[in-house]
């Protein structure tokens, strides 16, 4: 069934295909605490495409998923996480598509949820961070990504993959943590700016929330390439990049970031589910139901 953007910015439409696969009670617009807008757009990759095909690979893995999260000790499911239909996507330029991503989260702010985005590529971000700054003109992003993403173009694109930083940078503050990987334009350029702030790691390790508080102002939007994960535990992405974080390094960053900001909103970009183990399609998953949980119980 083919859906219309009016159609699927209905509050009333339910979608039976949803993240956890939860009852209407659970998954209803009204009901939900949560929306996660997919959007399955992969128009700049340039090494291994394929992560169009992230968003319904991530929301079937999710049906594995137990509700119960041992370490909340409840379900955060309980308070409702609404899955829109995905976000048809724009070919015709990179630029039209981050548009039509600003379009679809600005709509989705008007409930005052936490709004997720599933990705697709990390350009996505770019068009969540214009909406969301637009709602909380404070908004820092912090993004964990093994890449600086600071080229002001690539492939003749602007709106590249592969410039992401550099574009929310000129939105906001961001913070960068967990980058390893970057060109020689791209180390001139964070030399030279105070935004964005890069924290480089070769060796899997973050910052602590000492070294990034300050930084951060009360609005906080979390973008996770998922290529920060080690490739030992994510191979499913675009462009993977030895001696990343392991996941009980990612997560108690992630967790007391959340229980000290308000989160504003989130996505999960770069999964690949045609590269790599099946695992990582759950492993990721299973990061979007924990930040989810994360920022809707912790804040409760």
């Amino acid at each position: 069934m083919t859906h219309s953007t009016d159609n699927m910015f209905s509050p009333e439409d339910s979608n039976p295909n949803n993240f956890l696969s939860l009852p209407l009670n659970k998954s209803s617009l009204a009901n939900s605490k949560t929306i996660l807008l997919p959007v399955p757009y992969d128009g700049t990759a340039s090494y291994k495409s394929g992560s169009r095909d992230a968003p319904a690979a991530l929301i079937k893995a999710s049906h594995q998923l137990e509700d119960y999260d041992l370490e909340l000790q409840c379900q955060p499911s309980d308070l409702g996480i609404h899955t829109a239909y995905e976000l048809p996507v724009d070919v015709s330029s990179p630029d039209a598509m981050v548009s039509k991503i600003e379009s679809a989260v600005h709509h989705y702010l008007t409930f005052n949820k936490l709004v997720g985005i599933i990705g697709g590529e990390h350009t996505i971000t770019v068009g969540a961070v214009a909406a969301m700054a637009r709602k909380y003109p404070d908004l820092s992003v912090v993004i964990f990504d093994a890449h600086a993403d600071m080229r002001n173009t690539y492939q003749e694109s602007r709106f590249s993959h592969a410039c992401v930083t550099r574009r929310v940078a000129e939105i906001c503050q961001a913070v960068v943590l967990g980058t390893r990987s970057l060109s020689l334009e791209e180390s001139d350029a964070i030399a030279k700016t105070e935004n964005p702030r890069v924290f480089f790691s070769s060796d899997g390790i973050l910052p602590t929330w000492q070294d990034i508080s300050t930084l951060i102002s009360p609005n906080v939007y979390i973008s996770i390439d998922l290529d920060i994960l080690d490739p030992s535990i994510m191979s499913a992405v675009g462009t993977p990049e030895p001696g990343g974080v392991m996941w009980h390094s990612l997560l108690p960053l992630l967790k007391t970031l959340i229980w000290n900001r308000h989160i504003v909103g989130f996505d999960i970009t770069e999964l690949n589910p045609n590269q790599g183990a099946e695992s990582c399609v759950y492993t990721a998953a299973k990061l979007a139901y924990k930040i989810i949980g994360y920022s809707t119980i912790l804040s409760s």
